[in-house]
């Protein structure tokens, strides 16, 4: 006789215990659901991780908030001496900007202010940019500081300081700052909070892109609704913070003053203020149209009128989602420059391409990973719609990049050329992998079968048929009919058929070739996309090439020597007098603005050293109404005069006269214009 293995007993509920022994009297055994899935929590930490990692790296090199608008002029000059007190200081920068009382500061040697205290007056002229502060009468001599604090029209907030002296330097205690404004753990944690701000907008504006262009059924999966929510939450969170935030960033550096109301009051009647606040309300119809697509457009059933759904969403969704990207494009790099009124709506058209491009790669990554419904007909819909991105970002692109860099010199030779090189590289990684998902994508299948189950991915192109029940391990067991149970156990059977199904859905998902590389492959996009992201935020907070590379030029010509080398001059002389004729020689060294050293030498008419009982010289720049500078050489040997440390306030044409007296009655005064850098 054959000995069997005994059946196991069923409990009193009627279902068989899955170790064979039957429940307690009364208690359906447990039914065990499936695991979590652990892998996309995984790729979810990973991707954070790297997003930190490059954010952190690239904030460490980054330094404090760079000038968009640069300082490339100013009268009197950085350094310069001059021989009388001027009425008023001007500053002139690369683009225009925005100040408020106490933007420019004049400071006495011994740190008291020595301008009027007023607002800066705004003395632009066409294309240039100058403000200017008056100075208090009867100014005495020494060196004074200017300290300057402004804001760019993209934005960011600049500063700076430099010296000019009256009558000669002199000893100052002025204490500047050490710390730049836009610095600090404020300028950290608002540069962290544009970084956050532009995921929330990609997973948003992406997210729902996904949904509703591609797969429509993932209205209903929990994890794209959770992912274009978070993304929400995330970008309403960040844009708070910045303008919190936006007073201590441009001001004072203490995060105290975030809450200080009249700094909030002028923050909001500055143009990045009323661009946050246009942001939250655009956020507020964007939650409007949130809740109707998970809420009435996920229900409904009817193909028509879904149809008509879709639409209204697409046309109301598209106009908040270029609403909110517009109000980066008024506030920051691209309302300012060259060629603002088209640059604002292509950077509108780019921020879209973006966010529908990485957005919705992060949207097929949840969906891969998380939902078990997804087909492949979504999977290709959003290959065209990452294909037809990547078009616009190339054709925005290279106009941007034209519009920011303007020269070979700047992409190689500027930060933000630089960045712009690593950012072309990344693209071109990203379409790489790209290539190779569009393989697996085109590799990609719907349907699969295993013990007994037609699964499909798409419900709208196929349907799912399965056993009455099957366990996680795809063993059919027996299970009693609703019709046989209390409504209770009807419910509890339902739930256990369904998540059964799932399972066994999840599992044929997962044994397909293809389906698996295409995870992987999505997951390597999104990874090069997280440090795109990263260094992309970043650019929008360099300074462009363009306006670096000008306001170099502007400040090179401006303190450029107009000769190089020592001056020399040869002057002839005649006072009239017995052995009144001779010849005067100048030396100038080093011949720029700044400390000198002349030397005299004055030789009679036969070549000889000659002495003289007097010598004087003069420096008087006309152009600017210096001078006359005197200077008194002192008598180092016979026939030579020699004075140190003589002070040339600018560059120019300077005239140097000199007066020769060779007897009580007899002298003269001779003059030669010469450049002098």
């Amino acid at each position: 006789m054959t000995a069997t293995a005994p059946r196991p007993r069923p409990s009193r509920t009627g279902q068989p215990s899955r170790t064979g022994r039957p429940s307690p009297a009364g208690r359906p055994s447990p039914i065990r659901q499936p695991s979590p899935v652990r892998r996309p929590f995984a790729a979810v930490a990973l991707l954070a991780a790297l997003f930190s990692l490059v954010s952190g790296l690239l904030l460490a090199g980054a330094g404090p908030a760079a000038a968009h608008a640069a300082l490339t002029g100013s009268d009197p000059q950085d350094g310069a001496v001059v021989a009388t007190a001027p009425k008023e200081v001007t500053l002139t920068f690369s683009e225009a900007i925005a100040v408020g009382d106490g933007s420019i500061r004049v400071l006495d040697p011994s740190s008291k202010r020595a301008d009027t205290g007023v607002e800066p007056k705004d003395l632009s002229d066409g294309s240039t940019v100058r403000y200017g502060v008056e100075l208090l009468p009867g100014l005495p001599d020494g060196t004074y500081t200017v300290a300057w604090q402004a804001i760019s029209a993209d934005s960011h907030p600049i500063s700076g300081a430099f010296t000019f002296s009256i009558g000669a330097p002199s000893e100052t205690t002025v204490a500047l700052p050490s710390e730049e404004v836009g610095g600090g753990a404020v300028g950290t944690v608002y540069g962290i909070a544009r970084y956050i701000a532009y995921a929330g907008f990609i997973l948003l504006v992406g997210g729902a892109a996904f949904v509703l262009g591609c797969w429509p059924r993932g209205a209903t999966a929990r994890p794209m609704q959770r992912l274009v929510v978070r993304g929400w939450i995330t970008l309403t969170a960040a844009t708070l913070a910045m303008l919190l935030l936006r007073n201590p960033y441009t001001g004072s550096g203490k995060f105290a003053d975030a809450f200080d109301l009249d700094g909030l009051q002028a923050v909001l009647d500055t143009k990045p203020g009323a661009a946050l606040v246009s942001r939250l309300l655009l956020l507020g119809a964007a939650a409007l149209f949130i809740a109707v697509l998970f809420g009435t457009y996920a229900r409904r059933e009817d193909a028509v009128e879904k149809r008509d759904l879709t639409f209204g969403l697409a046309v109301g969704g598209g106009v908040v989602a270029a609403g909110i990207a517009a109000t980066w494009a008024m506030s920051e790099h691209a309302s300012t420059g060259i060629q603002a009124g088209i640059a604002m709506p292509v950077d509108v058209l780019h921020l879209l391409a973006v966010a529908a491009w990485l957005g919705g790669l992060v949207s097929l990554l949840v969906a891969l990973y998380r939902t078990p419904d997804i087909g492949s007909k979504a999977v290709r819909r959003f290959s065209r719609v990452a294909f037809g991105s990547v078009l616009v970002l190339a054709a925005t692109g290279i106009y941007q990049s034209w519009r920011q860099v303007g020269s070979w010199s700047a992409l190689t030779g500027t930060r933000y050329g630089q960045l712009l090189i690593v950012k072309v590289a990344l693209i071109a990684l990203l379409l790489a992998v790209a290539w190779f998902s569009r393989r697996w994508t085109g590799r990609l299948t719907d349907a699969g079968t295993a013990s007994g189950a037609s699964v499909t991915s798409d419900p709208s192109e196929s349907s799912v048929t399965s056993e009455p029940s099957v366990t996680s391990e795809g063993a059919a067991e027996t299970v009693e009919t609703a019709d046989d149970v209390a409504p209770e156990r009807a419910a509890q059977l339902a739930r256990q058929r369904a998540a059964l199904t799932a399972t066994k859905k999840k599992r044929i998902r997962d044994a397909d070739a293809e389906r698996s590389g295409l995870r992987r492959s999505v997951l390597a996009e999104a990874a090069i996309a997280v440090v795109l992201l990263a260094v992309t935020t970043l650019l929008t907070s360099t300074e462009p090439g363009r306006t670096e590379e000008e306001a170099k030029g502007a400040s090179t010509a401006a303190t450029a020597p107009a000769a190089s080398g020592p001056v020399n001059l040869t002057m002839p002389f005649d006072t009239g007098g017995r052995n009144g004729k001779g010849t005067v020689r100048i030396d100038i060294d080093p011949g720029r603005s700044g400390a000198n050293e002349l030397h005299v030498w004055i030789d009679s008419s036969d070549g000889k050293p000659m002495d003289v009982p007097e010598l004087k010289v003069a420096l008087t720049l006309e152009a600017q109404e210096i001078g006359p500078l005197p200077v008194a050489p002192d008598r180092l040997a016979e026939g030579h005069w020699s004075a140190s440390n003589v002070q040339i306030p600018m560059a120019g044409e300077w005239k140097v006269d000199v007066t020769v007296r060779t007897s009580d009655i007899d002298q003269v005064t001779i003059d030669k214009t010469v450049k002098i850098g």
